[in-house]
Order: C-alpha cells, then structure tokens, then sequence
C-alpha cells in the first residue's frame, strides 16, 4: 500500500546567501498529489470506516483526498470554488472523485458541503484542516525532520485553515522540542493574524483574491485554533508582492517550483528578515499545484 512520501530536503546555497539566512527548505511539492496534504488524506482515509468522503477543497486536499480515497476503495466527492486553478479541479478529476463546482460569491464552499452532507447521511465529511485526523497526519512532517537529526529555532510553514501548522505545532509538543512554529499568512487573508492579535477565534467576512489560493480561507478551524492559541511561535502577514517574489526565488535560486501558497514561507522571510538573522530556520515548501498561466507570469 502506498504510503506518503519523506519530504525532500533542500540546501539552496544561492537562495541562502541571497537572503543572507542559515536556511534549510523541505519540500512537499514532491509529495504524492504535489503538496503535504496527502498525509493528511492518507491518515483520514486509512482511519475512517465509511465508504463515501466528502469535503470542500481550493484544490490541493481534494487532491489528495481523492488520490487517497481510491486507494482505499473509497468514493469521493470534492466541493471547489468555480474559480479554483483548473489544473487543480482536472486532479481531482483525474485521480476518481466527483467534482461539486460552486459559486463562492453567492454560496460558500461550507454552506455547499453542508448540503451534500445533510443529502448522504452516511458519508464522512473531512476537513482539510480541523479535523484530528488531518492534524495528525500532517504532524508525521515534523517527526521526519527529527527523524533525520535536523533540529532548527524556527520552521516557517504556510497557514490557511491551520492544518500544515498545527500539525508541525502537535509534533514539536509530543517531541518536547521548543522549536519556534512560524505561520505565513497572506495579507490578504490574514484572519489567524487577526485572531491573535484579538486572543480569540475570528473570521474574514467572505473569501479573499489572494493569489496564495490555498490560504483563501475565512476562519481557522477550531481544532487548529486550540493548539495554536498558544503553541504558535509567530505570525508573518506577507504581501501579494512578497509571495510573488518566493515563488520567482524559489525558481532562480533553488531550482524548484513552488504554488503561490508553497512559496509563503519564502515571503515571510522577505517580510520580516531580522526575525530569523542568525537563526537556524526551515521553510516549509507546502506545494505545487500551480497553474501554469499564473506561474509563467510570476516567474517572468
């Protein structure tokens, strides 16, 4: 049986003396589906015993969800945005679940789920992100980078609904390791942000443009905020310019290609580059499902 695949650990010299930084990148864009999510979707579909999952993705976890799903025999259906990358929606296509496209400006993709869940009583509905589940899957990524004997002060993730996070937060708690769990958050989208400097769980009122469109999200799960309330080391708000700007460096100096959302953990190092001088620091590369339009205009 397939199981997730290690993460790809990267020395970048020259992205390194660019940014004048002690930095290490793993990558999950080599990951089965091309983002960490499978390990979320691994551990949901191995674990549950119903024979229908449904969920609402931007793309990335309906991927994997999906992928997922039929490796466990398992049916699939994935509720996206109609403005989702298309070459995220043809994935999910591709690898069996059925694709529920949804008008985000007149129905959320919640509301949408809601519906279908009421529709199939007996389906599991799977949270890319709050769900235990998924946040322990996605755990296994910190467990892996001590299983190699890489021990860092920070390790810059990508934040939408929290699940990445949250996982990586949960790993270095059962570890007992004080690692500093950064979140990069679009600007754009930055309700974690808001919700820290509030000390309580808020939301955007509707999803936002960023192009970061894995990190489109109106509220961090509930399951995500209780763990990082207090066990988040920091969050970085990074502009639509900064998170262009890691995609390019990552291409130019790293020779890797990196989605909009994979690249936020670059963008947070451009944001806020005195926090990690002098500080051994891994960017988590979430993804890289791109589309192709997008990343040829980003890295031109």
């Amino acid at each position: 049986m397939i199981s997730p695949r290690p993460t790809t650990i990267i020395d970048a010299p020259r992205l390194k003396k660019h940014l004048g930084l002690d930095l290490t990148l793993a990558s999950e864009t080599f990951q089965y589906t091309g983002s960490f999510k499978f390990r979320a979707a691994h551990n949901v579909a191995r674990n549950v015993s119903n024979d229908h999952i449904i969920c609402a993705s931007s793309g990335n976890f309906g991927q994997a969800i999906a992928y997922a799903s039929a490796l466990f025999k398992k049916k699939c259906t994935v509720v996206m945005p109609q403005n989702a990358p298309k070459i995220k929606v043809d994935a999910v296509r591709e690898y069996g679940a059925e694709v529920d496209l949804v008008d985000v400006t007149k129905k959320s993709r919640l509301d949408r789920l809601a519906e279908l869940a009421a529709k199939l009583p007996d389906a599991y509905v799977a949270s890319p992100y709050d769900d235990p589940l998924v946040i322990d899957g996605n755990a296994t990524l910190f467990d892996e980078l001590l299983g190699l004997g890489l021990e860092f002060d920070y390790i810059v993730a990508p934040i939408g609904g929290g699940g990445l996070v949250s996982g990586l937060v949960q790993g270095a708690q059962r570890a007992g390791k004080k690692t500093g769990i950064i979140a990069a958050e679009p600007l754009l989208s930055n309700d974690f942000a808001d919700s820290i400097r509030a000390g309580k769980l808020v939301g955007d009122p509707d999803e936002s443009t960023t192009i970061a469109d894995g990190a489109r999200m109106m509220k961090l799960g509930a399951n995500n905020w209780k763990i990082l309330e207090h066990g988040i080391g920091g969050v970085v708000e990074v502009s639509e310019e900064q998170i262009a700007e890691g995609v390019k460096l990552l291409f130019l100096l790293a020779n890797l290609k990196s989605e909009p959302t994979g690249a936020l953990s670059i963008g947070a190092l451009l944001a806020e580059p005195d926090r990690f001088k002098g500080k051994r620091t891994c960017c988590v590369i979430s993804g890289a499902n791109a589309d192709p339009a997008l990343y040829a205009r980003l890295i031109a």
